[in-house]
């Protein structure tokens, strides 16, 4: 009981600290709300300070359930973290959000590294991980597969993406007339007439998801490595991470997207993210879960 109070002190805490880093970063890049009256500050302090506990409740799940400590713990905090909330969001910014000022995706890019690092740092700090837990005897066997594995398991991984971001785009954003009216389009009236426009006009986009997803294997591939829970675990602690991490923003009002449009990518975009994650955590995990080699063999740390 102490320590679970413990834990629930710690994450107020961090997130006091993320909000700060938030607030702080802003100012720096010049992000901040000049223009709010106090009611719409105070909605977006609120929504800021959601943001931040949704965040900190998933990166400290995968700080005290981490194997690693240290530097290492902190370089991987950080990647993930800056890897998920900044270049996975901003990357398709860049390519779907047109109406951006000139120069902000460059300001929104340092803004995520000027959170993620400090924050990084102070979580590890305050989790009690800066010092390596005791020698575990158990060999961490996880990601080690031959290079056909690899191969089909990452296809499969490719292919899944392209299935939910297609599917859950259409059905749950694309079918919303708010969502049609920010990006110029229409309703092309059936799934399969919808792919038959996307190949034909913007062809690119399937090597562009392909590609973010290798992006999101490579995300994952550390919180695989360092867990030390089981394959279940990890897949359903992956599945927070891409949805919470990447999405959570979507709570925050912003000028550049109506609130309708916003919710409704949260929706289509925290689902899809968070069967993605569960998908990619079981293929890469499920069978690898412990080295198989016998007992009197099983020494070292991984």
């Amino acid at each position: 009981m102490k320590a679970a109070f413990s834990i629930v002190l710690k994450v107020i805490a961090l997130t006091i600290i993320l909000f700060i880093c938030f607030a702080v970063a802003g100012g720096v890049v010049g992000q901040q709300g000049s223009s709010q009256t106090p009611g719409q500050a105070g909605a977006a302090a609120v929504a800021l300070l959601a943001v931040c506990f949704l965040n900190t409740i998933v990166l400290t799940h995968i700080t005290l359930r981490s194997r690693w400590a240290g530097w290492q713990l902190i370089a991987t905090v950080f990647f993930v973290f800056y890897g998920v909330m900044t270049f996975m969001s901003q990357i398709e910014s860049a390519v779907f959000v047109t109406r951006l000022p000139s120069g902000m995706l460059p300001r929104l890019f340092l803004m995520g590294a000027l959170i993620a690092a400090p924050f990084s740092v102070l979580a590890i700090l305050l989790l009690g991980k800066i010092k390596a837990d005791p020698v575990n005897t158990e060999l961490n066997a996880r990601l080690v597969m031959p290079a056909s594995e690899w191969a089909w398991k990452l296809a499969v991984i490719a292919s899944a993406y392209l299935i939910l971001y297609f599917t859950f785009g259409y059905f749950i954003a694309w079918r919303n007339p708010a969502v049609r009216e920010y990006y110029g389009g229409i309703d092309e009236g059936s799934f399969f007439a919808h792919m038959s426009t996307v190949l034909g006009n913007t062809f690119w986009l399937i090597p562009f998801q392909i590609l973010r997803a290798m992006f999101w294997a490579v995300i994952a591939l550390p919180v695989i490595r360092m867990m030390r829970v089981q394959w279940q675990e990890t897949a359903l602690t992956l599945g927070l991470l891409f949805a919470v991490l990447m999405n959570a923003q979507l709570l925050l009002p912003n000028a550049y997207m109506p609130a309708a449009v916003r919710m409704t990518h949260l929706i289509e975009t925290a689902s899809s993210n968070f069967i993605f994650g569960l998908l990619v955590g079981w293929l890469l995990t499920q069978r690898y879960e412990f080295a198989k080699v016998p007992p009197a063999q099983n020494k070292g740390a991984g």
